[in-house]
């Protein structure tokens, strides 16, 4: 199996720039990269922060991109969003039936978890309360036999990182009790703007920077909070015995100096 992970579009009004960057033009030409070199992937999956401010047109637009996609694409949603503006734009596709943005999906021997993150309010931190660990637990079960794949916004555990570990999710512990039990193959996420892999309590764990804009692994490294490193999505293989998790910074690709004769004829 293969899929496709983004993070993090925040994307804003057309001919808006978002710290010097153009994050509609970043993400279309994601896109278009990965339609051209990963058509075969089963599905993507866009790990939140949609929009940098909702809004009912900014969703709109997304949507209209996403349902011209030729992969199957499944939204979640960050801090930066908002639930009620979603759902009146995309409806109920991406929810659970409280409203939620979660949903799963199953594809072979894996059970895709889309876990719905968002806390709202003045805060950037996460949270996942009684009512989405209820749906989470039901699914759980009902995976029984297949290895499971969770995809959520914020990260349940410190990354080493002075801002984010301030804004992850919160409670994290009671998230980990749900989950311990069962069969974690990989847990994915966004929200740091790094490309970040690692395990936590022997669940291996990896997340894509943004398509748009950074946070310096070093604070003080740059002169402003955000940086302009690349844009990485990540392609992820998951065989019987491994899963593979590829970053490609797609927008920064370009051919080596090097001439053919320099090239090596058989590499084994």
């Amino acid at each position: 199996m293969k899929f496709v992970l983004i993070s993090d579009l925040h994307l804003v009004r057309p001919g808006e720039k978002l710290w010097g960057l153009d994050p509609r033009e970043r993400f279309a030409q994601c896109l278009e990269d990965i339609a051209r070199h990963h058509g075969d992937a089963s599905f993507c999956v866009i790990t939140g922060d949609l929009a940098d401010k909702p809004a009912t047109d900014s969703y709109a637009e997304l949507k209209s991109i996403v349902d011209r996609f030729p992969i199957r694409t499944f939204l979640l949603i960050g801090n930066h969003d908002d639930r009620d503006c979603f759902r009146r734009v995309f409806g109920e596709e991406h929810c659970d039936s409280e409203g939620f943005v979660q949903s799963a999906h199953a594809v072979g021997d894996h059970q895709c978890l889309f876990l719905d993150t968002f806390k709202g309010g003045d805060t950037s931190a996460g949270i996942y309360c009684e009512r989405r660990s209820r749906w989470l637990t039901e699914q759980l079960q009902a995976a029984r036999g297949r290895k499971v794949f969770l995809f959520m916004h914020h990260p349940p555990f410190d990354i080493g990182h002075s801002l984010m570990d301030l804004i992850k999710l919160e409670e994290a512990e009671a998230f980990y009790e749900t989950i311990k039990m069962h069969d974690i193959r990989h847990l994915f996420f966004g929200h740091a703007h790094r490309a970040i892999s690692g395990t936590w309590r022997g669940i291996p764990f990896a997340a894509p920077p943004s398509i748009n804009h950074q946070l310096p692994l070093v604070e003080g490294s740059v002169s402003t909070v955000y940086s302009d490193e690349p844009a990485m999505y990540a392609v992820v293989l998951a065989e019987k015995d491994r899963t593979v998790v590829h970053m490609d910074a797609f927008l920064n690709r370009k051919a080596a100096i090097m001439q053919t004769s320099e090239e090596r004829g058989n590499w084994y």
